[in-house]
């Protein structure tokens, strides 16, 4: 019988690798109501893909999820500037 060998997660760097914390919740809880402005953008066919369906499951339009995603990014990283 072979014992399972796991080696243990840790957050110190891994040689050149280094653990980063992530700060994004799962697409689901990303609904925020901030005032939306409307603009023209072109992604990919995968990342359309990707939120609609998450969308349809959650019975949320998908550019919300979208437009959710993008302000928790804006948020992590304006206080770094």
């Amino acid at each position: 019988m072979m014992k399972n060998k796991r080696k243990k997660l840790s957050n110190e760097p891994i040689g050149r690798v280094k653990i980063v914390k992530d700060f994004l919740p799962p697409p689901e809880k990303l609904l925020l109501n901030p005032k939306p402005v409307k603009i023209t953008i072109t992604l990919s066919q995968n990342s359309i893909d990707f939120f609609k369906q998450i969308a349809h499951k959650e019975h949320i339009p998908y550019q919300k999820l979208i437009r959710a995603l993008l302000d928790r990014y804006t948020s992590q990283y304006s206080h770094h500037r």
